[in-house]
């Protein structure tokens, strides 16, 4: 073997990923809100690349200055009545103004109010007793104390360690008090919530109809006391494609009206164009061409959505026409073929994405879904048996629920699906529904 240092040609093949076509791959599967994101970021970076869009403009605070204060005063003016009824007051606020009402002193009254910031957005406290002594340099009695009070205060719940606790304190708060309730709540909390009310009734010498009435009741009471006071708005889904139903056939177009609209800065380019320094006129030159990529690639991901949108309501015609129970199997790769890209492509374009159909709002990614075999010609879709699964489970007899075994036999009776025991416990856990022994209801 020659182990001499020495200079050699070969040649190989390989692929190498650019940075274009890299941004290009990312730009396929960004949704709509990830798009405006790099869009607005990129029209930072290059001066060349302006952006316009009807919900984001671009303001001069002191020319708007006083057309902001006046449209505020306004608008003030103008929905002063709806404001009658606006409470947004936060449980901090709501907790803090409870203790000023308490007989407690200054020192007491402060470490409940640190004790308040440790309470998270469901109510639950986050800490121990010794941590919060610890970090108030307190006594653990002092502060055990403070935790009490902090307990009976509005909501019922508040300050619980978890939520064995929270039940049991709103529990305490009734009027008339259930010694059953608070039983099995506080001593044999793991039995009850495991459905294990044979052995639970043994131990309590009381019969599964009247665990039963406990189960129902604690099911009226309010596992995240602290959610009323949560002020987040709700975030609505903007579709990216939208399908129509035309007679027979579908309308299907792209829905980019929320997209920022990307134009050329021909104002700024001929300003520093006519300059005569190298450095400027590589910058433009390289601005220029991120400009045209951004465009390009823009045309691309429109392109290559439109096609699997198109492929995905040829292929689901029935869906479209007659609802979700006709949705048939398929997969990335048949569309993949179908428009002759690679399946990772299809994965891409559909991701995070949403098409509005005459049926409703749904994920591109619902209609893909594996093949189930039948004893017909035709095969159904994992989807279908889901469907099913749920509605069987929807319709049984609560006393006694389907086991998994007796949904396979039904499927395959009913609706000639031959699935296996353990695929229906994978979808029951997918469509998160519990096993039979956790579904079953006793007679009170």
């Amino acid at each position: 073997m020659d182990l001499k240092p020495g200079l050699w040609q070969q040649q190989t093949l390989k692929l190498t990923m650019t940075q274009e076509l890299s941004q290009a791959i990312a730009l396929l599967q960004y949704s709509t809100q990830e798009l405006t994101s790099f869009l607005e970021e990129k029209a930072n970076e290059n001066p060349l690349l302006k952006i316009e869009s009807e919900h984001v403009r671009t303001m001069d605070p002191r020319k708007d200055r006083s057309k902001r204060t006046t449209m505020k005063v306004e608008k003030d003016k103008q929905s002063w009545i709806e404001q009658i009824g606006t409470d947004n007051k936060s449980l901090d606020t709501y907790l803090l103004s409870q203790i000023n009402i308490k007989q407690v002193d200054e020192q007491k009254r402060l470490i409940i109010q640190e004790m308040i910031f440790y309470i998270d957005a469901n109510g639950y406290l986050c800490a121990t007793v010794d941590e919060i002594a610890e970090d108030l340099r307190s006594t653990n009695e002092e502060v055990a104390w403070c935790l009490s009070i902090l307990q009976s205060l509005e909501p019922a719940g508040i300050g619980a360690r978890d939520l064995k606790e929270c039940l049991l304190l709103q529990l305490q708060r009734l009027e008339k008090r259930d010694e059953l309730a608070e039983t099995i709540v506080k001593e044999h909390f793991a039995l009850f919530v495991e459905k294990k009310w044979k052995e639970l009734g043994r131990l309590l010498a009381v019969t599964p109809g009247e665990i039963q009435q406990v189960f129902d009741f604690i099911q009226t009471l309010n596992p995240r006391p602290a959610l009323a006071f949560q002020n987040d708005k709700a975030i609505y889904i903007t579709p990216d494609v939208v399908v129509k139903r035309e007679g027979e056939a579908f309308a299907i177009s792209i829905f980019d009206e929320v997209l920022p609209k990307v134009s050329f800065n021909e104002e700024y380019y001929k300003q520093f164009s006519s300059y005569k320094d190298k450095q400027v006129n590589r910058f433009l030159q390289e601005k220029q061409q991120d400009y045209f990529w951004i465009v390009k690639a823009l045309e691309q991901r429109k392109e290559t959505l439109t096609k699997v949108a198109i492929k995905i309501v040829e292929k689901q015609h029935d869906f479209f026409m007659k609802g979700p129970a006709y949705l048939k199997p398929m997969t990335m790769k048949d569309i993949a073929e179908e428009i002759g890209v690679h399946e990772s492509t299809v994965s891409r374009a559909v991701r995070e994405k949403y098409a509005q159909t005459p049926f409703g709002l749904c994920e591109l990614k619902y209609f893909f879904s594996s093949t189930i075999q039948t004893t017909s010609s035709e095969n159904a879709s994992s989807q279908q048996v889901k469907d099913i699964i749920s509605k069987l489970v929807a319709e049984e007899n609560k006393q006694k629920p389907l086991s998994d075994q007796e949904i396979v036999k039904e499927l395959n009776s009913k609706h000639g699906i031959v699935v296996s025991r353990r695929t229906i416990a994978k979808y029951r856990d997918q469509l998160s529904i519990p096993s039979s022994s956790k579904r079953k209801r006793y007679e009170i």
